[in-house]
């Protein structure tokens, strides 16, 4: 029987055996049929810190930190790959219902991140850590509310996971499509979206988009809401960085109405936006922070449900045989991911990632600023650090979205010029025209000039 080892360096083979046998996510496989037009499934083989390679040889730049905001730290990280080899040949896994010693000095490190926050529960995904959070919110329902203070809100355009609770939560309705029925007790807030705000703006905008949370809260009845659910930057919703004075009201509305503050930090934490985490961009002292992709930038499989002491202390009661937090996450008992995490914490610290995000962050903001004075198809460059959006319009009088199909289309010639960017797609009807950059944390100028001048040269070619 062929091994890995016998095949690897045979791309054709390689690419047949993918052809057939690999369900990849978020694709359509139509086009990978056999016949005499069809299209081989790309396959990626290699990484050096922002730059991929795939089974052909072909080299590209990688804007999106493997697709999908993961990578923080850069590809080929050796000393990260060294730490997972030793943890695992010295144990490679056991049951969370017990502690490893990279679990408990990787909670003690994201700990020090995070002041006023005190317990690390490991899972393996974003959604699985998401999951976590609101199962804590409906047991303390259960337990010292009568099962009535249930409800989780969340917002319009945030995406919270791809489980069945957590599209329940999720505010990108064709991400939802043909997936329901969906579960009980999820309510949704509006966007807050500044763009598309109409005549208000600035904090004028931010107090109304806070008070339509509080009317949902009102409505729905402050007793039945156990947490509100937000991403600090929308992410996949169109780069969505809310306006000045909303999160300091939202602050006060859960304070106000006893709701716990959920943040979801699985894609702007870890220096994404230049802080440790997004919400330490606005002073918020949440409940519980979830976040995975960037805690071992890809090297391992980890994620994290955090919270408050107060929070864990509603668990803490041995006379009721069932109030503990009876949960299990198998892989989170993986050693692989905290110590995969330490190295990646550790590299970020001694290189200064933060300081980077925030510094290639203001110039790529520029840059694309400038793309905006020449291309009126961008109708407004937004972000924080290496977190950049440009959302895209067919009018920028109107703000008539540009059509999902040239937004794609500038994504394809980006493509073909070696450079790999995101864009938001196929997730809220109308709206899916926000080209999307989170590079790893290690960029350079040289890095971000490549990516702007692919963009440019896309605009023109596709949009005029």
């Amino acid at each position: 029987m062929d091994t890995l080892y016998d095949r690897q360096n045979d791309p054709r083979a390689v690419i047949e055996a993918d052809r057939a046998h690999v369900w990849h996510h978020l694709a359509q496989h139509k086009p990978f049929e056999p016949g005499p037009h069809a299209l081989d499934p790309r396959i990626m083989v290699e990484g050096h810190g922002l730059r991929v390679w795939d089974i052909t040889g072909k080299e590209y730049l990688d804007s999106v930190s493997g697709g999908v905001w993961t990578t923080n730290i850069g590809y080929g990280r050796e000393r990260v790959a060294n730490a997972v080899r030793d943890s695992i040949l010295k144990l490679c896994f056991w049951a969370g219902a017990q502690g490893t010693i990279p679990g408990a000095l990787y909670a003690e490190r994201l700990i020090e991140k995070m002041p006023g926050l005190s317990r690390v529960y490991y899972a393996n995904s974003g959604s699985e850590a998401n999951e976590k959070a609101w199962k804590m919110v409906r047991q303390i329902s259960h337990k010292h509310h009568g099962g009535r203070k249930s409800k989780i809100l969340y917002r319009d355009r945030d995406y919270h996971g791809t489980t069945l609770a957590a599209l329940s939560a999720g505010g990108q309705q064709e991400r939802n499509a043909m997936y329901g029925p969906f579960a009980p007790g999820f309510v949704q807030v509006p966007h807050c979206l500044e763009y598309r705000a109409g005549e208000l703006a600035g904090e004028g905008y931010g107090e109304r988009a806070a008070a339509q949370i509080e009317e949902v809260i009102l409505r729905e009845g402050p007793d039945t809401i156990g947490a509100l659910c937000l991403e600090p930057i929308t992410a996949g919703g169109g780069i969505i960085v809310p306006p000045q004075g909303y999160w300091e009201r939202v602050q006060e509305l859960c304070r106000r109405y006893d709701i716990l503050l959920h943040i979801d930090e699985v894609v702007c934490g870890f220096g994404r936006t230049g802080t440790w985490f997004g919400y330490q961009q606005y002073g918020l002292q949440p409940d519980i922070v979830t976040m995975a992709k960037g805690v071992a930038s890809g090297y391992a499989a980890i994620s994290a449900c955090v919270t408050t002491e107060a929070v864990f202390d509603q668990f803490k009661d041995d006379t009721d045989r069932l109030g503990y937090f009876r949960d299990i996450s198998t892989f989170g008992g993986c050693t692989a991911g905290p110590a995969a995490a330490l190295e990646v914490l550790a590299i970020t610290e001694e290189e200064n990632l933060l300081a980077n995000s925030t510094r290639m962050g203001a110039y790529l903001s520029s840059q694309l600023q400038t793309l905006m004075s020449r291309h009126p198809a961008i109708g407004e460059v937004r972000g924080l650090g290496l977190f950049q959006g440009a959302e895209l319009v067919a009018d920028p009088t109107t703000r008539e979205p540009l059509p999902e199909k040239q937004v794609q289309a500038i994504v394809a010639d980006c493509l073909a010029q070696g450079v790999i960017i995101g864009a938001s797609n196929r997730s809220m009807p109308g709206f899916n025209n926000t080209l999307l950059f989170a590079p790893a944390l290690i960029a350079t100028e040289g890095d971000i000039d490549q990516i702007v001048n692919a963009v440019d040269g896309a605009i023109g070619r596709v949009v005029g």
